[in-house]
């Protein structure tokens, strides 16, 4: 892979080839080179939070866009000839990594360069993150290019890097140009014309009284946005003036959840209504993975929102896609039958991939998927799929398969867990909207089949074999550390915190994280054997979520000893005003909290600070300021429930208990929170312009 400096360039044909120098080459590689990359930003942070968004600006040859539609950021992620992808943030160790698809062959000949760009918000910068970077893979997920920055100063907005055309052919330069402006002031550089986030901010409005307002265009991200069926409002929440500018925003669109749906017109709750995908029907493990992979590969097909979303991941192009079940292929002496094939034909050229699917607890064979690999192979196609309830894991493949590394074709291996069908496609529905309301309603037919119990699509549904022996280990003192058993445990508790994230946000249309606090440069299984032992020795599983707009991290905590879940948040003590005003705010912040929250009150010594439940301290909120006088440094609320003892998904089963308390704990404590402005310790910076 290369490594590329600062102001250093490589052609893209020089990549797909293996060959030429890195420092202003032309390559040996042909003209064409590589159609379509995945361009990676990553970062870290110490402290777990920092976080940044991408953004991506079409220039033409005057170093300028074209219109404000050349502009891809949060508020307008998608280019409506596919040559521009933001497929969002993925986690890794204690930052994120955000991905952006490019189809080259899409990107109009005026288009000159293309600038990768992140910006930071709520008065971040750069110099507060580590490990900054910028990598090029190809349409197949393997690395090319990678170009480290050393250091990034104290900007809020940072140029990674930029792919341009050179002599009919695209090259890709690393730059590392920092912004002291933000996302608006770099978008305006570039000749983007910005709205002004305040004044576009709602005005107050009467509560709209329809439950089911009419299909709108989409808020103003430009003109290539799709029309979108919105979800209704609140009756609290403020209606936006019409505005006649179609200018980007660079202020995100805030979403709400949806209403409780209208009444039935069924006589009493025994009838059932008809269903374009039934599940009563299903009887063995087989059909239910034929159906399965027939209705998503069917939906994924006709609703080009939903397909391109789940295949950009993969590499896949913007093109027409169209999907096959039980097709056979050749292999050896007996033909083999992948649940699937994804072909998208763009440009004349067709991308492929093979779909291996199961439902229920039931695991992908490595046999099985080998074969499919070996096909892909000599067929010529690009990848193989897996799907099934399973959840991948950094550095812990759910299969092991061999790469014959003599053949010049090479074909990636995906993972695609139902619950992340199940989360983008609630996040098309409830949240970003789709193009008609046929589209909406036959995603929803889609929902409702993968979240019933019968069609198999339950997500991570398994705590392992190694579970039970695990507690018992644990309840009786004899699991010592080094025990593999307990590193099972812990890769199957990050599986089912990932899907934790995946159905909360999915229901809010928020970004929900899982935070790994781990030393830079700690392999995954590595830093899962360490977690391992402080099980061993402490009994306890440990994991924190970042839910976007929520002060502070949500902390998760299993005491496998007690048999009793923690679900738990820290905020910080507001800037101004006074402890006794803080206390009561908060506990009237907390009105419809449940009575048995715990609020603790944390001081600057660590010591602990007073504490109680939410019950006995609403009628005395001073009963939460330390009596010694010791300085307030913020309040952690907590909630309490005993978890299930089965590894499965059951009503009982320790799964369903984890979900249910995060579930809980949001909807009843942290949705009430406001996020106060930190405590200043050190005279204010000057304030970086927007």
């Amino acid at each position: 892979m290369y490594e590329l400096s600062k102001g250093a360039n490589v052609s893209l044909a020089a990549l797909s080839e293996n060959a030429g120098d890195v420092e202003g080459t032309e390559g040996a590689g042909n003209a064409d080179g590589i159609d379509s990359v995945i361009v990676s930003l990553d970062w870290t942070s110490p402290t777990g939070e920092g976080d940044a968004d991408v953004s991506v600006l079409l220039l033409d040859a005057d170093g300028k866009v074209r219109s404000d539609a050349d502009f891809y950021f949060y508020n307008n992620p998608v280019a409506a000839d596919g040559s521009v992808r933001l497929l969002g943030k993925t986690p890794t160790g204690s930052g994120s990594k955000d991905r952006i698809s490019f189809d080259l062959t899409a990107v109009p000949d005026p288009v000159d360069r293309i600038v990768v760009a992140a910006s930071r918000y709520d008065g971040g910068h750069f110099g507060e993150l580590d490990d900054l970077r910028l990598t090029v893979a190809d349409g197949t997920g393997e690395d090319l290019l990678r170009f480290a920055i050393d250091e990034a100063d104290s900007v809020s907005a940072f140029i990674f890097g930029e792919i341009y055309r050179r002599a009919g052919r695209w090259k890709i330069r690393a730059v590392g140009q920092g912004y002291d402006t933000g996302l608006a002031g770099l978008a305006k550089d570039f000749g983007v014309d910005i709205d002004d986030d305040a004044a576009a901010e709602p005005a107050a409005a009467p509560a709209d009284p329809e439950p089911s307002p009419p299909p709108v265009p989409a808020p103003a991200a430009g003109p290539t946005s799709p029309a979108t069926v919105p979800a209704p409002r609140r009756a609290d929440e403020q209606a936006a003036p019409v505005k006649s500018s179609s200018r980007p925003r660079t202020a995100k669109k805030k979403v709400t959840l949806p209403k409780v749906a209208r009444k039935s017109l069924a006589e009493n709750e025994s009838w059932k209504e008809a269903r374009l995908f039934p599940v009563s029907s299903l009887k063995s493990d087989r059909d239910r993975e034929m159906r399965a992979t027939s209705v998503l590969l069917s939906v994924m097909a006709n609703i080009p929102e939903f397909g391109r979303r789940l295949t950009a991941a993969f590499g896949a192009p913007a093109g027409r896609m169209e999907t096959f079940t039980e097709v056979s292929l050749p292999h050896g002496d007996t033909p083999r039958r992948p649940d699937g094939v994804i072909r998208v034909e763009r440009a004349g050229k067709l991308w492929t991939a093979l779909v291996e699917t199961k439902t229920n607890g039931n695991g992908l064979k490595a046999e099985q998927v080998q074969a499919y690999m070996d096909i892909a192979a000599r067929r010529g196609y690009e990848a193989v799929i897996t799907l099934s309830n399973d959840v991948a894991l950094e550095g812990s493949p759910l299969v092991d398969v061999k790469t014959d590394g003599r053949r010049k074709h090479k074909v990636a291996l995906w993972h695609l867990s139902w619950a992340e069908v199940a989360h983008q496609a609630q996040m098309l529905l409830r949240h970003e909207g789709v193009g008609t309301m046929a589209h909406a309603w036959l995603l929803q037919e889609l929902l409702h089949y993968v979240q019933h119990e019968n069609s198999g699509c339950h997500g991570f549904q398994n705590m392992g074999s190694a579970w039970v022996p695990v507690r018992n280990g644990i309840d009786d003192e004899t699991l010592c550390q080094g025990d593999p058993r307990a590193v099972e445990v812990v890769e199957s508790w990050e599986r089912l915190i990932r899907q934790v994230c995946l159905r909360l946000g999915g229901e809010l249309g928020q970004k929900v994280l899982p935070v790994q606090r781990s030393k830079r440069g700690v392999d995954p299984a590595a830093r899962r054997s360490l977690l391992a032992d402080d099980l061993c020795s402490e009994g306890r599983l440990r994991s924190e979520l970042r839910i976007e707009g929520t002060p502070g991290v949500l902390a998760v905590t299993a005491d496998l000893r007690t048999g009793r879940l923690r679900t738990s948040v820290e905020i910080p003590a507001p800037a101004q005003g006074y402890p006794l005003t803080w206390a009561k705010r908060l506990v009237k912040r907390l009105t419809d909290a449940p009575a048995d929250l715990h609020i603790e009150t944390l001081v600057e010594d660590g010591s602990g600070g007073p504490r109680g439940t939410l019950e006995r301290l609403r009628p005395e909120p001073a009963d939460l300021l330390p009596k010694n006088g010791a300085r307030i440094t913020g309040f952690r609320l907590s909630l309490f429930k005993g978890m299930g003892n089965g590894r499965g998904n059951a009503e009982t089963g320790f799964i369903r208990s984890v979900d249910d308390a995060v579930h809980k704990f949001y909807a009843t404590v942290a949705v009430h929170l406001d996020t106060p402005a930190p405590r200043r310790t050190a005279p204010a910076e000057p304030s970086l312009a927007r």
